[in-house]
């Protein structure tokens, strides 16, 4: 989506830290041109050299990491570590879920300067996941200002890959070295096809093929087993320079050689107004309602897994990072279009998951339903508040109970 979230850089210049949570929303129509092109970042160093991919876990096939399907709910509470996570985990456990994501910003870890760690939330989330049996996924994004202070001040934005990539690269390796065998899954970026996830540049699948490479190899330095996921595509059909298509992009990325560093896809998989069981090819017609493209229904997924396998990738699989429909609201006119009524979103969440169990075993792996509310999250200043299965206060919405009871 273009320009659902005011990109916020005061913290850069002040010097503190703060988690920003975007949701992959695009335009309810494809954008062909913009009116202005932001400055132009000096290029990285785009060296990639392929390696082979990592041997599977035992007792699963070739290039299958999980079950088909496991089930994941994202998680919200990093500034709530102590008094609301324990809350979610139990609620958690109690729907049977087995994965749980948490958002890990770069910035919050390495903040001050290069190698200087604050670990104090990240031993805390880590250990009370395991502790609960639970499995981990972490996204990893948000520099620090110290890895883009080389640049202009009217160059830095919020989310930016960092000048040097061997920086993210070096503290993928020291969070993976010091939480092997914890952290089961990284995903290494979100939406890079955003221009606003990428520092307002147009979105470039070979840079961030770049910082791919060097983020799973530091990953797979310290931790061999570690599943190492891509980023989270946002399904759009927005042309450069402030998205470009997943589909495109996707190729973008084989053509760069991404293949060799990544285990499993990453893919975000919003609903919007329709079924999960709706086409694509209902979604492009114009007049049917649901946007008048493919990637605004939860099977575009499907298109997305053929192009893995025209490019030979067909042995991995795919998972959804972020999946969800959002509840009716008026508070975020740019959402407005495609709410639901609250029955909706959980028979929609559970035909999300039935649809996968039977159409698309085994390629697709781990599937994160979008959220479990922040404790400070309120419902006119954040969009998240209404995609979510609870409340902040812990409150269930009827698609938290729904998929409690759904079979799995």
């Amino acid at each position: 989506m273009r320009h659902v979230l005011a990109l916020c850089f005061l913290w850069l210049l002040a010097g503190c830290a703060t988690e920003v949570q975007p949701t992959s929303v695009p335009s309810p129509t494809a954008t062909k041109t913009a009116t202005a092109v932001p400055p132009t970042l000096p290029p990285p160093n785009l060296t990639i050299n392929n390696t082979p991919v990592p041997s599977p876990a035992p007792g699963l096939p070739t290039g299958h990491v999980f079950q088909s399907p496991e089930y994941g709910v994202h998680l919200s509470q990093w500034w709530h570590v102590d008094d609301v996570l324990p809350r979610d985990l139990e609620m958690t456990q109690a729907m049977g879920f087995g994965w749980v994501k948490q958002n890990f910003p770069w910035r919050d870890i390495e903040g001050n300067a290069k190698g200087e760690y604050d670990w104090y939330r990240t031993d805390r989330i880590v250990a009370q996941v395991n502790e609960a049996g639970l499995k981990l996924l972490v996204r990893l994004d948000h520099q620090p200002l110290w890895s883009v202070r080389a640049l202009p001040d009217e160059l830095i934005r919020a989310n930016q890959p960092p000048v040097n990539y061997q920086d993210f690269g070096d503290f993928c390796h020291t969070l993976a070295e010091r939480y092997k065998g914890q952290i089961h899954a990284y995903q290494v970026w979100n939406e890079p096809n955003l221009s606003r996830e990428w520092g307002d540049q147009p979105p470039n699948p070979v840079e961030y093929t770049a910082l791919l490479q060097t983020c799973y190899k530091g990953i797979k330095a310290a931790d061999p087993a570690a599943i190492v996921i891509s980023a989270g595509l946002a399904p759009t059909g927005t042309q450069p320079p402030d998205a470009m298509p997943d589909a495109d992009f996707l190729q973008g990325m084989y053509d760069a050689g991404a293949a060799a560093y990544f285990d499993v896809l990453g893919l975000n998989a919003p609903g919007y107004k329709a079924p999960p069981e709706t086409s694509p090819d209902e979604a492009e017609i114009e007049g049917n309602g649901w946007g008048n493209g493919r990637w605004f229904v939860f099977r575009h997924v499907e298109d997305m897994r053929a192009i893995m396998v025209a490019n030979g990738d067909e042995a991995k699989q795919v998972a959804l990072l972020e999946m969800g429909w959002m509840v009716r609201q008026e508070f975020h006119p740019t959402y407005t279009w495609h709410g639901v009524t609250e029955a909706q979103q959980a028979d929609y969440l559970t035909g999300a998951y039935q649809w996968a169990r039977e159409h698309w075993q085994p390629w697709i792996g781990l599937m994160t339903t979008i959220y479990m509310a922040d404790a400070d999250w309120q419902p006119e200043q954040h969009e998240q508040y209404w995609w979510s299965i609870i409340l902040p206060d812990g409150t269930p919405r009827p698609a938290y109970e729904a998929l409690r009871v759904m079979e799995k």
